[in-house]
């Protein structure tokens, strides 16, 4: 039987793995995904603007058994390595009951390095509402979510993605938000963890809106997961998707390549990918990108080799045209001198 700690020994071991990690800060273990705007280049990195990763969500059907063949967690980094990706995002709903088990976690994060796979976050969804107008409700949804701090610490990933659920007018949803985030993140701090908020439904979905959450938050591990399609504020009105990231961006610590179908020349019907790629690298973000296939028309494994060609296609464009820019200064300086 799988080892199961309970609930003060889950906390402890995980505040264990913390040890060493609050004095140094949340950003200083990994800059190249705890920050990815101040990232360094290794003289032994190829150039990349980007790196791919792959969400859990991609395969959903799959891992809930609605499609053929039905995949288990445990088996997740081996199916993204089958597709040549090499980073991956979790979804908390396809863990079951497992997220206490330590025998579980350390099975799963065996089986990721044994694969040569690097597990980025957790998204986790269903703990609760984090701006719930009571106080006890906050409390009690940032509860709910340190057990998986402690899984995503196990598993060395950097960040769990949260919702920013709330009720009542702009401001005080705003105000509430930023109380229940700022408690969370103060416990993702002691694991040596960033929290981050995807624009995923609500006025979360308002990317004016989320980007106030995060200044009034103001800490160094509360930031953003900009999903490039989840705009959608109510039945038939959307936030420009455009402008969404581009406000979500200072505040980015991953980033989620949404995708539904594709044209004949493999672009993305709902998203212009170069365009909204160009938002992110001028952001200064050097981090993953993660695909996220939600299309109906594409079976999920070649909705996912679809969405990382696009990407791959998109990261040589935008090399080319830094390229031609750093050669059309080089030529301009040339002419000053003479």
């Amino acid at each position: 039987m799988p080892k199961i700690i309970d609930r003060r020994g889950f906390l402890a071991a995980g505040a264990a793995l913390a040890t060493g990690v609050r004095a140094q800060g949340v950003m200083a273990q990994d800059p190249v995904v705890k920050d990815p705007r101040v990232q360094g280049k290794p003289a032994s990195r190829p150039k990349q603007l980007f790196r791919i990763s792959l969400a859990q969500w991609s395969l959903h059907n799959r891992f809930y058994g609605r499609t053929e063949p039905k995949l288990d967690n445990l088996d997740f980094a081996k199916t993204a390595s089958g597709l040549g990706i090499t980073a991956i995002e979790y979804v908390n709903r396809f863990f079951g009951d497992n997220v206490a088990k330590e025998d579980y976690l350390a099975e799963l994060k065996k089986r990721a390095d044994a694969e040569g796979v690097r597990s980025l976050l957790i998204m986790c969804d269903g703990l609760g509402a984090l701006g719930a107008p009571k106080q006890r409700a906050r409390t009690q949804a940032v509860e709910r979510h340190v057990p998986w701090l402690v899984a995503a610490k196990v598993l060395g990933c950097h960040s769990i993605r949260v919702n920013a659920v709330s009720r009542g007018s702009y401001q005080e949803q705003m105000k509430l938000t930023a109380d229940g985030l700022a408690a969370l993140a103060t416990k993702g701090a002691q694991y040596g963890l960033n929290v981050i908020v995807e624009n995923h439904g609500g006025l979360s979905s308002n990317g004016g809106w989320l980007a106030g959450v995060m200044k009034k938050v103001g800490m160094p591990n509360c930031g953003t997961l900009p999903d490039f399609g989840n705009f959608r504020l109510a039945d038939g009105e959307w936030y420009d998707r455009y402008k969404g990231v581009t406000e979500l961006m200072p505040f980015a610590k991953a980033v989620s390549a949404k995708s539904h179908d594709f044209d004949d020349d493999g672009n993305e019907t709902r998203t212009d990918y170069l365009k909204m790629m160009k938002i992110v690298v001028r952001a200064g973000y050097r981090g993953f990108v993660g695909i996220e296939y939600e299309g109906l028309r594409l079976d999920e494994m070649a909705g996912i080799l679809a969405t990382k060609k696009l990407l791959l296609r998109v990261h040589a464009q935008l090399l080319a045209a830094k390229a031609a820019g750093k050669q059309g200064r080089a030529l301009g300086r040339s002419k000053e001198r003479r």
